[in-house]
Parts: structure tokens; C-alpha cells; sequence
């Protein structure tokens, strides 16, 4: 997985990395977006226009973000969503379902 979403994504979900996506491997969740990991060609244009730092190469991730891969990963598994290798992401590929992680993660304060 070239890059991956992490938590400073939950409950902003800008968007402008839907934009940016080439390959349109970025997909909604309930509270945050995911990166799915074979869809995914490195380009990097996701990691720029991130107004929040979400966005990261995996193999340059922080020590306290290293679970992430396997939650964007997990997130297509049969134990979240179940849509596998969809193959680009559409407005029907959109859920209010996250990942467990997410899903537990306390809600960020407005601001």
C-alpha cells in the first residue's frame, strides 16, 4: 500500500484528495476516507492537497500511525464493507460503515 489515510482524517473528510486521485482509489467511510490498497499507484498527488497531513507514504509512516495500513486495508475486508477489489471509487461505493478502530475513535471537537 503506497499511501494511507490515518486518524487526523476522522470527522473532517475533506475531499480534496477525491479531486486529486487519478485512479479514483480513494473511498468514503462513515467518519473518514480510506485508501484501498491495491488501487493505489504511489503518485503521491493525495499526500499534497491534504489540507489536514492525513494522508502519508506507508513506508513513511511515524511510529504511532503504523496501524493504518492494515485499517485502510481492513476496511474492504468481509468484516467491513466486503466490497473487496471494487475497481474505482463511485458514489455508490460511499457507507456511513467505518473501520472498528474509527468507529471507536472519541469525536473530534468542532472547530
Amino acid at each position: 500500500m503506497p499511501f494511507v489515510i490515518t486518524d487526523a482524517c476522522i470527522d473532517v473528510k475533506d475531499k480534496d484528495c477525491l479531486a486529486a486521485c487519478p485512479v479514483d482509489c480513494i473511498y468514503e467511510g462513515g467518519r473518514t476516507l480510506y485508501i484501498h490498497p491495491e488501487e493505489c499507484i504511489d503518485c503521491g498527488l493525495c499526500e499534497t492537497v491534504c489540507p489536514v497531513g492525513a494522508i502519508h507514504a506507508d513506508d513513511r509512516l511515524p511510529p504511532e500511525l503504523a496501524a493504518w495500513p492494515a485499517i485502510n486495508r481492513e476496511f474492504f475486508g468481509p468484516e467491513v464493507t466486503g466490497w473487496g477489489k471494487p475497481g474505482g471509487s463511485d458514489p455508490a461505493l460511499t457507507t456511513t460503515h467505518d473501520h472498528p478502530t474509527v468507529a471507536a475513535w472519541p469525536e473530534k471537537a468542532a472547530s
